[in-house]
C-alpha cells in the first residue's frame, strides 16, 4: 500500500505560525526573530504525528513569486484586500529558512514561479489517483476537490473537526464540493476580495444550487425570480468570470510527481533549528 499523502500548503502554513504563536520566539541573543520557522516545524510535526494514522509523504508546496498574475490580469480586484504592510513580511523573511529546514531533513517541496499553490496541489492531487490524499491548509477553495480519497486537514479546528471530505461539505454548506466554485462565485470569498452578488448569501447560494445544479442551469430552472433572481442575471457574466477565478487548474507543469515513499520524520522543532544555525 502507498503511503497516504500530504500535500501542505506552504504560504497558509507558514502565515498560521508566524502569526498564531502567544507570543514571539527569538535566538538566543535575541537579534532574530525564528517564531515563523519554529512554528512552521512545530505545527508540521504534531499534524503528522497526531492527525495521520500511518506515515505520510509529505509534499509542502509555496506560492510561486508571480502564482497570482494571471488570475489579477482576468480582475484587477483578485486579492487586492491582502495587507501589503511592514508585518506582512514576517512569514516571508522566514521562508528561505523553512525550505533550508525542508531540504536538510529531506522533506520534499515545490514552488512554481507562475502557479498559485492551489493550482499546484490541484495537479498534484490529479496525479495521485487511488492514494489517500490530504491537503493541509485553512483555504477552503480546496473544498472542490474533495472526495471519499482526498480531504482538507485544518489543524486550526477543534479536534475531531480537522479532517474535512465530502460529508463535512456537504452538512455545513448544502453543496457538493464540485459545486463550491459556483457556490462561492455567487455568495462570494472576502478572502480573495471576490464579493459575489449583493444580497445573495450562502444560504440563498445553496438554495439556488440544490440538486447539484451550476451556474448554467440557472437561468432555465425558474430559481432566478424576483429581485435577487434580477440581480443575479443581471451580474451573469461577472459571476462566471469570479467562478474562473476560484477553480483550481489541474495543468501546472509540476517540477516531479509524488513518489508513493514515506517521508522521513522531522525531529522536534528546536532541533531544526539548531542544525540551521539560527539559535
Amino acid at each position: 500500500m502507498e503511503a497516504p499523502l500530504l500535500l501542505v500548503d506552504g504560504h497558509n502554513l507558514l502565515w498560521r505560525a508566524a502569526f498564531g504563536f502567544p507570543a514571539p520566539i527569538y535566538s538566543r541573543d535575541k537579534s532574530r526573530e525564528l517564531t515563523g520557522v519554529f512554528g512552521f516545524f512545530a505545527l508540521l510535526r504534531v499534524a503528522i504525528r497526531e492527525e495521520i494514522p500511518h506515515p505520510p509523504e509529505v509534499i509542502v508546496v509555496f506560492d510561486g513569486e508571480y502564482g497570482s498574475a494571471a488570475r489579477k490580469q482576468a480582475d484587477a480586484a483578485y486579492k487586492a484586500n491582502r495587507p501589503t504592510d511592514e508585518a506582512v513580511l514576517k512569514p516571508i523573511r522566514a521562508l528561505p529558512d523553512v525550505k533550508r529546514g525542508l531540504d536538510a531533513y529531506g522533506i520534499a517541496w515545490m514552488e512554481v514561479e507562475d502557479a498559485e499553490a492551489d493550482d499546484v496541489i490541484a495537479t498534484l492531487v490529479r496525479h495521485s489517483p487511488g492514494r489517500h490524499r490530504l491537503i493541509m491548509s485553512g483555504d477552503r477553495d480546496f473544498y472542490q476537490l474533495l472526495t471519499d480519497d482526498v480531504h482538507v486537514l485544518n489543524t486550526a479546528m477543534h479536534p475531531g473537526k480537522r479532517h474535512i471530505g465530502p460529508a463535512q461539505v456537504i452538512e455545513r454548506y448544502q453543496v457538493m464540493p464540485a459545486q463550491w466554485p459556483c457556490f462561492r462565485a455567487l455568495c462570494g470569498d472576502p478572502s480573495d476580495n471576490i464579493p459575489g452578488v449583493s444580497g445573495i448569501g450562502p444560504a440563498t447560494a445553496a438554495r439556488l444550487l440544490a440538486d447539484g445544479l451550476t451556474l448554467e442551469d440557472l437561468p432555465a430552472s425558474g430559481r432566478l425570480t424576483g429581485a435577487k433572481g434580477q440581480k443575479i442575471l443581471q451580474a451573469f457574466d461577472q459571476v462566471l468570470a469570479w467562478r474562473q477565478l476560484i477553480r483550481t487548474r489541474t495543468d501546472v507543469a509540476v517540477p516531479y510527481l509524488p513518489t508513493g515513499q514515506v517521508s522521513p520524520v522531522l525531529p522536534r522543532p528546536a532541533e531544526i533549528v539548531e542544525k540551521l544555525g539560527l539559535w
